[in-house]
């Protein structure tokens, strides 16, 4: 074929080579849903930058870390309550695999305990950037903040109850919050006044400075009475739980998910009526003998619909500032409510909120 005959051969070739190339990329954009302006715009001077802190939504739900928006850069230092202890130790360490760029550091308090009201201290003075918190804000402390110039949140992400223990052997089938009450202030001495045996009864508990869960205890079970002198304040609740599991008339209560998988002690069933108790453990009950290869689970059901008489819910604490410090604490607890937040705090033995 002469050359003269090729060129139109070969400009019809590239003419279709081309109009292939444009409709394989029209097709591409299409189903990939790619938005090449929307694209160009995400790159203008003008977008929103991480350093504006949006609203908190509960009702917007991500399923992955990474998935989460307006996740800020840098170090935050944050502290509060040691019932989030489990969280902390899984959670956070999977945020810092997802998202290194967002930082995280558990902050002691300089002089005192760690616990919820110590993290919002903290938050308050401008120590952290925010806190965790195992009990509702307390409207001394609203107006704490309010006099520095900004306002706090509480963002429920979890929910937690607390159980009681006693000594596997402890014949009883269980106790109402009026009972629970009258040990913890002294009214009733002896099991036996409770239906189990003459058995003096010792109540332990942590000391009253020592965080939100006796803070919920004091106003929630004993209505704002102070302890009898029978209690004996213990440490932590690793030292308490030891104490009952060698007392067989001991009695302590700490956060569910530190109680009842553990194998030395049985977790009592609780009720606001005599006899209409509810078990903190899913049934059928793990016996000591079965631990630990088996370990009792939380009754997820029972927290959850609030049969359970003690519930409570996790919050992250945030500082309402219109600064990072804002943009951090939100988007820890979006983080945390997320799919993928949720499933690990399942993991952690506490109830997702959602």
């Amino acid at each position: 074929m002469s050359q003269k005959n090729e060129t139109p051969v070969l400009i019809l070739s590239l003419l279709i080579t081309v109009g292939l190339i444009g409709g394989g990329f029209w097709w591409f954009t299409q189903k990939s849903g790619i938005n090449l302006n929307q694209s160009n715009k995400s790159k203008s001077p003008t977008s929103n930058t991480t350093n504006q802190p949006q609203a908190f939504s509960g009702i917007k739900k991500e399923n992955k870390f990474t998935a989460v928006k307006n996740i800020p850069t840098g170090l935050f230092n944050y502290g509060g309550s040691t019932s989030w202890a489990p969280i902390r130790l899984a959670v956070d360490t999977a945020i810092q695999a997802a998202l290194p760029e967002f930082r995280l550091r558990y902050v002691q308090p300089s002089g005192g305990k760690a616990g919820s009201s110590s993290g919002i201290k903290m938050l308050i003075n401008g120590q952290i950037g925010f806190a965790q918190s195992s009990r509702p804000i307390t409207d001394e402390e609203l107006e704490r903040a309010q006099k520095r110039g900004f306002s706090l949140k509480q963002i429920p992400v979890a929910i937690d109850g607390l159980a009681v223990a006693v000594h596997p052997d402890l014949k009883i089938p269980g106790l109402t919050i009026n009972q629970l009450r009258s040990i913890y202030t002294g009214k009733v001495t002896s099991w036996s006044q409770l239906g189990g045996a003459n058995i003096p009864i010792q109540a332990y508990s942590r000391p009253v400075t020592d965080g939100g869960t006796v803070e919920l205890f004091v106003q929630d079970i004993l209505g704002g009475e102070a302890f009898g002198s029978n209690v004996d304040f213990v440490p932590t609740t690793t030292q308490a739980l030891r104490k009952v599991a060698s007392s067989l008339g001991g009695i302590y209560y700490a956060s569910a998910p530190e109680v009842v998988p553990q194998c030395s002690i049985r977790a009592l069933p609780l009720g606001r009526t005599q006899g209409q108790y509810v078990v903190p453990y899913q049934e059928p009950f793990v016996t000591p003998s079965q631990c630990p290869s088996k370990r009792n689970q939380l009754n997820i059901e029972g927290f959850q619909s609030g049969k359970y008489p003690i519930t409570r819910n996790l919050f992250v604490v945030v500082k309402q500032n219109g600064q990072i410090e804002e943009q951090a604490g939100l988007a820890y607890a979006n983080l945390l409510l997320t799919e993928q937040g949720q499933k690990l705090i399942v993991q952690q033995g506490f109830v997702r909120i959602r």
